[in-house]
């Protein structure tokens, strides 16, 4: 029985291997076969003869893109700047003129765009040492950190209404210091896995595109994306201590500035200089960076403005100033900054073409600096200044600027000192407490 019922089943498969499939569905059935995919000679050639005539055309365009690629960097390579000739220009010989206050060696910013922190952490140590005599380096980076967290608050809170970009103000670290507090140097320095300079441009677009793409998906969860901001943040400078030692005590950085410190922040003022807005009164430093924005900017005449700064420094305080740096008489291989009579004469500097600048844009907020001193020098006033930017590298003394009087009254926008060196000017403002 077992061989009989296998020989029939091979038979069986046998007979289905071997009839035709049309005996077994009929004639009337179409059937699928594959078969090499035919290429049309006539229209191969015409393919082949195009790809010919694309590669001749490519190589042109490859040859003509090298060579504007070449006259473009030729250009780069070769690019000129309108600079003054400083030749016969009496000037400081070295900072060491000044007998300026104490204050720490120039620290660059690198690349960064937070001249405004570094300006004003330098201002603020010189104070610390006026006010106690103590000499401590404070962290820069500690203020950046908690400045772009409150940056990120604001533009979710104003729905991406407002600018996210690297740069502030003076009085950004008098609120961040009030609000986070302040460390030294050695227990925050904003620098990771081994990096000796500070670079912001990734971490800053990194933080941009999040915040983008949080505002196009219609999600302005704030705690959310405030963690979002921290992560990015603590990824690329890392994460500020909630306490640390200092001098044998664990302290917060609130604490740091009440119990080491000292300082009150409610002690430091600000002027502008300008004509939008009522003279003596408070008002709005209407400039990108101020980001929030503050009124906190007394509005004074040019002629206070100017006085007060020089008599600052001449009773020995220092004064956290910022304003353009863009200009044919700044020249950081000079060390110098003036304005030439071909920009404008000396005795055409006032307040209306301070205001005209202003105005049309030749004038903006460029960059915030120290200024550490002042000294008549070949009988024009000059100030000695602390600088972050790289062109403060470039000449004979490294940090240090020398800002003559008729930049500082054309060119400087505003500036922030103690109260007690402006006692006098104060009497002269209406402020909200009024």
């Amino acid at each position: 029985m077992k061989r009989a019922t296998g020989f029939t089943l091979v038979g069986i498969l046998l007979f289905v291997v071997v009839v035709p499939a049309a005996a077994l569905y009929g004639d009337d059935k179409d059937h699928v076969r594959y078969e090499k995919y035919y290429r049309d000679p006539v229209l191969e050639r015409m393919r082949e003869e195009m790809d010919s005539l694309r590669a001749v055309c490519d190589s042109i365009t490859a040859e003509i893109d090298k060579i504007w690629k070449d006259k473009k960097k030729k250009e780069k390579d070769e690019r000129e700047v309108i600079r003054f000739d400083f030749e016969g220009v009496k000037k400081p010989a070295s900072p060491e003129v000044f007998d300026p206050p104490f204050h720490f060696k120039p620290v660059p910013q690198f690349y960064t765009g937070t001249c405004w922190s570094f300006c004003t952490t330098s201002f603020l140590e010189s104070e610390v040492a006026r006010l106690t005599g103590r000499k401590i380096k404070l962290s820069e980076l500690h203020t950046v950190y908690w400045e772009f967290v409150e940056k990120a608050r604001g533009y979710v809170q104003k729905r991406g209404n407002q600018v996210f970009e690297q740069g502030s103000e003076s009085d950004a670290v008098i609120l961040v210091w009030n609000k986070y507090g302040a460390v030294p140097l050695e227990a925050y320095t904003g620098l990771v896995e081994g990096n000796d300079k500070h670079n912001h441009k990734l971490m800053t677009d990194e933080m941009k595109k999040f915040l983008k793409f949080m505002g196009k998906l219609g999600c302005w969860d704030e705690e959310a994306i405030i963690a979002g901001i921290r992560r990015i943040l603590d990824r690329h400078i890392g994460r500020p201590p909630e306490k640390f030692e200092f001098e044998g005590v664990t302290v917060t950085p609130l604490q740091f500035i009440d119990e080491v410190l000292k300082i009150d922040t409610d002690d430091y003022v600000q002027f502008m200089s300008t004509l939008k807005q009522p003279f003596y009164e408070m008002g709005e430093f209407e400039v990108t960076d101020n980001w929030r924005p503050t009124e906190t900017y007394m509005n004074v005449p040019l002629d206070e403005f100017y006085k007060y700064i020089k008599s600052s420094a001449e009773k020995g305080y220092t004064v956290c100033i910022g304003g353009d740096v863009s200009e044919p008489g700044y020249y950081g291989f000079e060390d110098a900054a003036i304005v030439p009579s071909f920009d404008i004469p000396n005795k055409y500097i006032d307040q209306d073409s301070r205001e005209f600048r202003f105005f049309n844009g030749t004038t903006d907020d460029d960059h915030g600096v120290h200024l550490l001193a002042y000294k008549k020098v070949g009988g024009r006033d000059w100030f000695l200044i602390k600088d972050s930017a790289r062109s403060a590298r470039h000449g004979d003394h490294w940090g240090y600027y020398f800002y003559r009087d008729d930049y500082i009254k054309l060119k400087m926008l505003t500036y922030m000192v103690h109260k007690d060196a402006v006692k006098d000017l104060l009497k002269k403002c209406k402020t909200t407490s009024d």
